[in-house]
């Protein structure tokens, strides 16, 4: 568990409705830096993870590991994981940071589902529609907010390419839904808190007001 002295952004529950963003903090008594971090708490994030993991197994077994397909895809993926946890982190310092960032992890993973989607049609394969029995099912599996690799590590290390693939594809979309969510949120935040600057203008002004109150005023 991360340290209880570090904030933690909530964590967004696993639902089939709408997802809610990380919390925002519309006032830091104790300073101008934001809480920020806990991004392993984030929803995007563990799915991301999921789909990363699946990814190398899924290249693994069904890509040529010589090929520059296989070191794009892992990499696309990575990148999708690893830039949604770096952007929680410097949140605190700068939101114009993880905005940027997570709208990284979000073209990542689209970039991502194009290969996937690329992988059916070269192969000649369907993919699932999204009220499918099958698409349904991969939705039901990933409605726990408990949902991890293992999760879905039967259906990716033993089920043929087309079937993981097309579960990828869901859990990608389910992702970039998430990220949405959250970039309309982020875009949301610094409208209505601004960025460091702001916030330590802010914080230097109460701090001065503060001082003043408690100093004896001149007769």
């Amino acid at each position: 568990m991360p340290d209880a002295k570090r904030n933690r952004t909530n964590k967004t529950q696993a639902t089939n409705g709408p997802h809610p963003s990380p919390a925002s903090h519309p006032s830091h008594p104790d300073g101008f830096i934001p809480p920020h971090g806990g991004y392993e708490n984030l929803l995007s994030y563990q799915k991301s993870q999921i789909i990363y993991d699946a990814t190398v197994r899924f290249c693994d077994r069904f890509i040529d590991r010589r090929s520059r397909t296989h070191d794009q895809m892992v990499q696309a993926a990575r990148s999708g994981n690893k830039n949604i946890a770096e952007g929680s982190q410097v949140s605190g310092t700068s939101k114009e940071s993880e905005l940027k960032l997570v709208n990284v992890a979000r073209g990542s993973l689209e970039e991502l589902l194009g290969d996937y989607r690329d992988y059916l049609r070269q192969h000649g394969h369907p993919q699932w529609d999204k009220n499918s029995k099958e698409a349904l099912y991969v939705r039901k599996l990933g409605s726990s907010s408990q949902a991890s690799y293992e999760t879905y590590r039967e259906f990716i290390e033993t089920r043929p390419a087309d079937t993981v693939a097309n579960i990828l594809i869901c859990l990608i979309h389910q992702t970039n839904y998430l990220l949405d969510q959250q970039l309309r949120r982020l875009e949301q935040d610094f409208l209505k808190e601004g960025g460091l600057r702001e916030r330590m203008n802010r914080a230097r002004l109460a701090a001065r007001a503060k001082q003043q109150r408690g100093s004896p005023h001149d007769r």
